[in-house]
């Protein structure tokens, strides 16, 4: 299986759009265990102040992709991983985007943390929903599509809520095509 490269995404200031190094390993860690493959961690942030539409405050979630793929390494695949929030222009927001059968996702924090919706900060929530997006968005570039079983982590989420009623493991059925394509 290939492995993995998580890429820092910040907005043009590598303290600004980054998240912080100890969620990247968590999640690194947790991932490497999930598709049993190495995980590593690219040490320089990547600038997607290019794909900032100012009227939305948000980030176009496809053409980051697209610069994502000029930089993959050979044989490996790229989850990119930011706070700045991400969009497509038919959605008000994504909390993430894959290509389907290709190497690079991309997940974004700013709609997982629970200060967006009123609510006090909570790292557990946060983490949780951040592991089940990336396995998500993981999961696509291995080509699978969305998932009628409403546990599997590969079942459509459109808010928050939905994201913390699924798990962050696939069902039999996906599981089983992410390991034939190893």
């Amino acid at each position: 299986m290939k492995p993995i490269d998580l890429v820092p995404l910040s907005n043009g200031d590598a303290a600004h759009g980054a998240p912080a190094l100890e969620a990247l390993e968590e999640l690194a860690n947790s991932l490497a265990l999930r598709f049993r493959t190495p995980c590593s961690i690219r040490p320089a942030p990547f600038d997607i102040s290019f794909s900032e539409e100012p009227a939305r405050r948000q980030f176009y979630s496809t053409a980051i992709l697209q610069r994502l793929e000029s930089v993959a390494a050979p044989g490996s695949r790229i989850l990119g991983v930011t706070s700045c929030d991400l969009y497509v222009p038919v959605l008000t927001f994504v909390f993430g985007e894959a290509q389907l059968e290709g190497n690079c996702a991309v997940v974004s924090t700013a709609r997982l943390r629970q200060e967006m919706y009123g609510l006090p900060h909570d790292d557990f929530v946060l983490r949780d929903r951040l592991l089940k997006e990336a396995v998500h968005e993981l999961g696509h570039t291995f080509g699978l599509r969305h998932c009628a079983d409403w546990r599997c982590v590969m079942t459509s989420s459109h808010a928050a809520e939905w994201l913390d009623v699924k798990t962050a493991d696939f069902c039999p059925s996906c599981r089983g095509a992410v390991f034939r394509k190893k």
